[in-house]
């Protein structure tokens, strides 16, 4: 069985777990979200806690079982707590703003780049130079970070553009005469 998978999961107080058949159902206090298991993973549920088995002994029973266990486990966390990912914006003249649920980019394009946020997500910028995603599916906010960072990748010489909070750019040395 995957390691991952056996791992139970500690349900909090406040957020609810359906289980009608191959549909998971997760209720909490920030919203819900929805899941359809794979026919090779089994899920139970006791006292608070799920576990995960896989149905059969294939190796890829094994790996979908701890796929799923991960991915409920994210939405737990996502309807009880939620997700947050912060982007920052390097270079002069680069700036961001929200309007409502569109996000204007300024990153030395000649023109201003407008991302409209699907529904869930929640766009924030503290500051000219910060970006800060919220919602509750952690997939769907990885992914529109990751769209707002495709506008403008980081380039390794100067270190301009847009960037994860957390991310580091080794710098590379200029061409010398």
């Amino acid at each position: 069985m995957s390691r991952v998978a056996k791992n139970p999961i500690a349900v909090p107080s406040g957020v609810q777990i359906d289980i009608k058949g191959q549909q998971v159902n997760v209720k909490g206090t920030k919203g819900s979200l929805d899941f359809n298991l794979h026919p090779l993973v089994a899920i139970n549920e006791s006292d608070n806690v799920l576990t995960f088995e896989a149905k059969g002994n294939s190796k890829q029973a094994n790996a979908i079982s701890g796929t799923t266990r991960a991915v409920i486990y994210n939405m737990v966390v996502g309807v009880s707590e939620g997700y947050q990912r912060k982007l920052n914006l390097v270079g002069v003249g680069y700036r961001a703003v929200a309007k409502g649920k569109t996000l204007v980019l300024t990153v030395g394009f000649s023109h201003p780049v407008e991302m409209d946020m699907p529904e869930g997500i929640t766009v924030e910028t503290p500051t000219q130079t910060e970006i800060v995603l919220s919602g509750i599916d952690k997939q769907k906010i990885g992914q529109i970070a990751a769209n707002i960072r495709a506008v403008r990748p980081p380039e390794p010489y100067k270190g301009k553009g847009i960037l994860y909070a957390n991310e580091v750019i080794i710098r590379k040395e200029s061409k010398k005469k």
